[in-house]
């Protein structure tokens, strides 16, 4: 079984070693690692970690946790291992993809940022927005709408207010990013956890380079 934890921990040398020989104790070998984000002395990394078939995910958390400063964010089962390369494959891929560019994107993007799902749409200034694609595991959504994506100038986080339920399921996070054509993406989080400034970032880059190539 493979998991992605998102760990805080404090960004001090040897914080991740420690981190590591507790996670080992646990059973568990790091396959991947990328920090997400730095602030007031603390380091926030997705680690990606193999473990032996019938171990409890919890031993994982109580493993790391064992530490001083150190807290799991979040822990769920994870496919593949984070590679950063992802990014720009994907962003040439969707450059020439055509007519497909849309479908391509929402199916793609989760693996590359490390999302649940996908979804473009698109949003008409009296913001009953239609359904452009939607990733395999994106929620079953025809259409509505969606007030909060109408105008929408810059990625950002999402909250309740203002989505369709199916979205929100599973206490889903939510951001979405302006594309071009009246085009919105929509990505979901299941279970969280919630977007860092630093993901919002990342996604705006993406999207902008998007843009910028389907501008030209």
């Amino acid at each position: 079984m493979s998991y992605l934890l998102r760990v805080l921990l404090p960004d001090r040398p040897g914080s991740l070693g420690s981190l590591a020989v507790a996670l080992g104790t646990a059973g568990a070998d790091i396959i991947s690692l990328d920090v997400v984000d730095r602030f007031d002395g603390v380091a926030v990394d997705d680690i990606v970690v193999n473990v032996p078939n019938g171990t409890f995910p919890d031993t994982l958390i109580t493993a790391a946790e064992q530490l001083d400063g150190v807290m799991v964010d979040s822990l769920r089962p994870f496919g593949g291992i984070l590679d950063a390369h992802r990014e720009l494959e994907l962003i040439d891929a969707v450059a020439g993809a055509g007519a497909g560019a849309s479908q391509l994107l929402a199916d793609e993007l989760p693996a590359a940022l490390r999302v649940g799902w996908a979804l473009v749409v698109e949003v008409p200034s009296d913001a009953r927005c239609r359904l452009i694609a939607r990733g395999e595991s994106a929620p079953m959504w025809e259409g509505g709408e969606v007030p909060v994506l109408c105008g929408l100038e810059r990625v950002t986080a999402l909250d309740d207010d203002g989505v369709p339920a199916e979205w929100t399921a599973m206490d889903t996070s939510l951001a979405a990013a302006p594309l071009n054509s009246g085009h919105v993406l929509v990505v979901g989080r299941p279970g969280g956890p919630s977007f860092r400034p630093s993901e919002i970032a990342r996604l705006g880059y993406l999207t902008g380079i998007l843009r910028t190539l389907d501008a030209g």
